[in-house]
């Protein structure tokens, strides 16, 4: 037992003695690390434009009738919230009760 509460402190000890923080001048991003960086967009723009031209193939596929027309799943349409009656007759013509904080005049006295 006492190798496991011996081990982490020497291992600390040891950590700190070789672990020195580098120079500012030290630190460089490097040319390596751009050209990786570069590559990388230049990958998710291609495989962005390879979905876009897959997504078109599918979707004219459909259009043609490739697909068999009972696995088709009906398109549901987007639920937009009507407004109510009452709302818009309120809305529609201009409100006589003042509002909380919002009327003119002076502040109430003490």
């Amino acid at each position: 037992m006492p190798l496991l509460t011996v081990a982490p402190q020497a291992l600390a000890s040891v950590v700190s003695l070789e672990d020195k923080i580098p120079e500012a001048n030290d630190v460089k991003a490097g040319w390596l690390a751009f050209a990786i960086f570069i590559a990388l967009l230049v990958a998710v723009g291609l495989l962005g434009w390879s979905l876009v031209r897959q997504l078109r193939k599918a979707q004219a596929a459909e259009d043609a009738g490739l697909y068999d027309p009972s696995d088709r799943k009906p398109r549901e349409p987007i639920p937009v919230d009507q407004p109510d009656h009452e709302s818009t007759e309120r809305s529609s013509k201009p409100s006589t009760e003042p509002r909380d904080g919002a009327g003119g005049g002076s502040a109430p006295e003490a």
